[in-house]
Parts: C-alpha cells; sequence; structure tokens
C-alpha cells in the first residue's frame, strides 16, 4: 500500500506559500540560493513556486528545476489551479527537472463553493478528475489539493479524492487552509479518508496547514499518527497571515519522540532510525538564511531556532544544566547545527583558510562569490580582533545575497550627541552611475539617515519596521539590520551587516528601496495571478 510508507516525506513550500507572506517577496537569485539551501537541508520535494502567476515566478521554477531538480536532487514542484493553462505552465517550467511534480488544486467547501467559485458540487468533481489527467499527460508525479478540505462535507470530499486518484493523483493534500482545526479534528479526518476512500492505497496522504490558532504543528502530529505520510511546511513556519507549519518544529518533533512515533509508521518502538530525510544539523543554517533573504525575524522564543531556545537564565535551570544537560535540555544544539563561537579566523587569515571554514560551514561560493565575500572578511576583520563562525556567516549572508543592485551606500556620515541636533550626510550612486550628495536632520542619527537617503531616491515609502539584532556578544559584535517598508499596499524587506550601525541601517534601507525601485520598473508588465491558496 503505497500509503503505508514507513517514513515521513517533507515537502518543502517556502517559496511558494512562504513568499506570501507580506515583505517577503524573493528575487529570482535569492529563491536559487534558498533551494540550493533546502536540498543541503534533505527536503524530498520543493514547490519553487507558482509557474503561471507571473514571468518572474516562471522562471524562479524553471531556473530551480535546472540547477537543483538534479538526479540526485529533490523532486521540484509547481502550483497550478485547476486550469489547464496553469497546468500547462507548470509542466513547462519544470521540464528542466529530473524529477517533477505538478500541485493542482480546487476548492471543495460549500462556502468556497457558493462564494469563490459558483460551481456546484457536480461541476468541481467534473473539473477534478479532468485536470488531474490533464496533469498526468504532462508527468506521471500528480498532487491534488480540495482547498479548504478542512471545512468540506466529508462525503462531498471522499468523492473528489477517489475521483482524483482514479485520473492518476500519487499523492493527495489535506488542507486546512484557514487554520480552523484542532488536533483530535485533524487527525479524525484523515482517518476517516483512509476508511471511507476505496483507492486511497494508491496515493500519499499529505497535509498543508495554517497556523492562525497556533495548532499547525500539533495538528500534523496527530494526522500523523492517523495515517498522513507527507507533510507541506515552512522554514521557520512563515506563510500568509499566521504562517504554516514549522519544518523545523515538525522534524525535531518526529527526532527528538520517535520511539513514540515509531509504532505508528510500522516500525520497533526502539528504532533508532530516522523518521525523514533531513540532514537537522543544517536546519537552523536554513533559518537563518530564510530570514536574513525574506527580512522575517525570528522571535527570540521560537522553538528550535529561537535565539533563547537553548539559553538558561534561571539559576536552578542553570545548575541544572550543568551538572547533566538533560536536566533541561531534551536535544542537543549541535543537532540542528548550533555551536559554539569557534574563533578560528583574523586579519591575517589568508583566502585558502578562509574558503576552507567556509565550506566547513556549508558555503559553497563561487569564485566571484568569494572574492566579494573575502574583501568584506579583511574590512571586518581590520575592526573585530577575532571572527567567529556567526561573524562569517553574516559576513557571507549581507555579501553575496543582495538585493537588485540599482542604489549603491558610497558615503555615510553622521554628526550627533545630547546637545546636538542629529545629522547625516549620504552619497549614493544612482542606476545610472551618478553619484548624488544629500543631508538631512532628523530626531536621531538612523532618523537623519534614512532622510537623506530618501531625499536622494525620491521614491514615497513608510518604514514600519526597524530590527537591530547582535550577531555575537561584545563592543565589536556585527550588527544585523533588518527593516521593512511600505509602498502603497506592498511590503518590502531590506537587510544588512556591519560593525558600524548606522553603515548597516542606510545599507538595510537602500536594500529595501532598491526592491521598491525594481518593483516600480516592473509595474507595466502583466500583473500577477491572484494565487489562490491551499
Amino acid at each position: 500500500m503505497t500509503n503505508k510508507t514507513d517514513r515521513i516525506i517533507i515537502f518543502d513550500t517556502t517559496l511558494r506559500d512562504g513568499e506570501q507572506c507580506p515583505g517577503a517577496t524573493l528575487n529570482i537569485d535569492e529563491k536559487l540560493v534558498i533551494a540550493k539551501q533546502l536540498a543541503r537541508l534533505g527536503v524530498d520535494i520543493i514547490e519553487a513556486g507558482f509557474a503561471f502567476a507571473s514571468p518572474g515566478d516562471f522562471e524562479a521554477v524553471s531556473k530551480i528545476a535546472e540547477v537543483v531538480g538534479t538526479e540526485n536532487g529533490p523532486v521540484i514542484c509547481s502550483l497550478a489551479r485547476a486550469i489547464k493553462a496553469d497546468i500547462e505552465a507548470a509542466a513547462e517550467a519544470l521540464k528542466p527537472a529530473v524529477k517533477g511534480r505538478i500541485h493542482t488544486f480546487i476548492s471543495t467547501s460549500d462556502i468556497h463553493l457558493e462564494y469563490q467559485l459558483r460551481k456546484s458540487r457536480a461541476e468541481v468533481l467534473a473539473i477534478a478528475e479532468e485536470m488531474v489527467a490533464y496533469a498526468k499527460s504532462f508527468m506521471t508525479d500528480v498532487e491534488f489539493s480540495p482547498m479548504d478540505a478542512a471545512r468540506s462535507d466529508p462525503e462531498f470530499l471522499y468523492q473528489v479524492l477517489e475521483r482524483a486518484i482514479a485520473a492518476g493523483a500519487t499523492t493527495v493534500n489535506i488542507p486546512d487552509t484557514v487554520g480552523y482545526t484542532t488536533p483530535s479534528e485533524f487527525g479524525a479526518i484523515i482517518k476517516g479518508i483512509i476508511e471511507n476512500v476505496p483507492n486511497i492505497d494508491q496515493a500519499i496522504i499529505s497535509v498543508h496547514g495554517h497556523n492562525d490558532l497556533g495548532l499547525a504543528v500539533a495538528n500534523f502530529l496527530e494526522a500523523v499518527k492517523n495515517g498522513a505520510r507527507q507533510l507541506e511546511c515552512t522554514i521557520n513556519g512563515i506563510g500568509e497571515r499566521a504562517g504554516n507549519a514549522s519544518l523545523e518544529e515538525l522534524v525535531m518533533a518526529l527526532h527528538v519522540r520517535r520511539q513514540y512515533f515509531n509504532p505508528f509508521l510500522g516500525r520497533p518502538e526502539e528504532s533508532q532510525e530516522s523518521l525523514t530525510n533531513i540532514d537537522t544539523r543544517q536546519i537552523y543554517k536554513t533559518s537563518r538564511l530564510v530570514s536574513n533573504l525574506t527580512g522575517m525575524l525570528v522571535q527570540p522564543n521560537k522553538a528550535i531556532v529561537g535565539a533563547n531556545a537553548f539559553a538558561h537564565e534561571s539559576g536552578i535551570h542553570q545548575d541544572g544544566v550543568l551538572k547533566n544537560k538533560l536536566t533541561y535540555e531534551i536535544m542537543d544544539a549541535q543537532l540542528i547545527g548550533l555551536t559554539d563561537n569557534q574563533i578560528v579566523l583574523g586579519k591575517h587569515s589568508g583566502r585558502n583558510a578562509f574558503r576552507t571554514r567556509l565550506k566547513e560551514l556549508g558555503f559553497e561560493l563561487l569564485d566571484s562569490e568569494l572574492n566579494k565575500a573575502f574583501v568584506r572578511f579583511k574590512e571586518v576583520a581590520d575592526k573585530k580582533k577575532d571572527i567567529s563562525d556567526w561573524d562569517l556567516e553574516a559576513i557571507v549572508n549581507d555579501e553575496i545575497q543582495q538585493a537588485p543592485d540599482l542604489f549603491r551606500v558610497e558615503l555615510v556620515q553622521v554628526s550627533c550627541g545630547s546637545n546636538a541636533k542629529p545629522t547625516a550626510t549620504v552619497t549614493l550612486r544612482t542606476p545610472d552611475g551618478e553619484e548624488l550628495t544629500d543631508a538631512a536632520i532628523g530626531t536621531g542619527p538612523v532618523d537623519a539617515v534614512y532622510k537623506a537617503i530618501n531625499r536622494v531616491v525620491n521614491v514615497p515609502n513608510e518604514l514600519i519596521e526597524f530590527s537591530v539584532q547582535s550577531v555575537t556578544a561584545g563592543i565589536d559584535a556585527i550588527g544585523e539590520v533588518t527593516i521593512r517598508l511600505r509602498y502603497e499596499s506592498k511590503v518590502f524587506s531590506g537587510h544588512a551587516a556591519n560593525t558600524d550601525i548606522i553603515v548597516a541601517s542606510a545599507q538595510a534601507y537602500v536594500n529595501a528601496l532598491n526592491r521598491l525601485y525594481a518593483s516600480l520598473q516592473t509595474q507595466q508588465k502583466p500583473e500577477k495571478v491572484s494565487a489562490q491558496k491551499v
């Protein structure tokens, strides 16, 4: 029985559903960087995007299919509505992948049928069957999702799934589209499907869920107990509204509690074999990468990857951990790739040592990227005595994963103090190569810098978030700045790292403005199709 696989398949939708959260829009190069890291992480399937949505989405899916969809790489998937044009676009974009999957969907809940689709149940049944068969004509791996399944009439849901599987669906995904269900309810839905869909043994049962009530991970784990074998999730749980089920939380819950979950997958309770193909040592690095590129900060108390996840302040906890880590820690921080600050490089270190250490940290850089990062490393090393692994990670992420290089910060100079008006002078290089300088007074040095930058760029925007984090401890720490700004209804993020927090603030702001500026340049192109969500 296909659905009785004894391991859990991880379907990552960071680049599709995760990118839909406001301000998290990624360019093609950034998507490719994340896709490569997801492959290193060991996800089974990467949902690379919604190929029909826009030329940019099509190109991103196609590029990821070409570069990451190799013989030994993950399955590359594209979302498609149950419409021929969507399915054709997905199939075309996925052609370069050795292993491709079309993921097609249509709503099945009565509220969606009445107010969104304006179709009858009979019409939806016919469309689902026809479009799954059409997708099957392009590739053997087809996934079908009845959108809003959790709020659909169970008897109708069973009929749709049976018809979809008969038409060729190899995976059927059960979405809790609005994050409404509780664990016991979601588990019962999966159990009901197994008991009432006659041909369910011919497909893998997948689950997709949003975290509106904070129950997505719990719902998924209950689904696993009842027969679900594929989990659709995102790094750091990002996604629209309250986000998706978090990949790192699901993977580590299944790993730490594998003795509990083993019997549900037909394994001996004492088995130590991992329940997923994920390389857990890549989790922290992947989390940081996605956070940096999307501008979506990870809250300090976030499970698994938050800054406080392995920190202890309580005296009782500290005493226990010092005596035996198991007293208050259920997993080793090294298991997710989080290590102590290993000071191995300084200003006298050479290019080869720099390359070697980056490779040990999981960074595979092109020569051009290495050269840029090495120059930046030398600049930082002149200001800091010791360079930690965390510093190296910040340097590489900041230097080689930039926003569109339109405006560039050439000079930042500020004057401020307790009895002075904060004043900033900035020089930017424009997309035409011209250097423009302006100055402004603000309520503080960063405010003054931003006002001066705005005078040069001259694009209206509203700053809605400004965040500063220290990469390491110490007065000479690299500071990471993440900002989000709004233009009309769109949100754009920017990120930068520097030992000078004012410079980092300026660079982060310009990064966000570059994304905004690039967006304005493409407004004349066909608008993005509304990607209805599963």
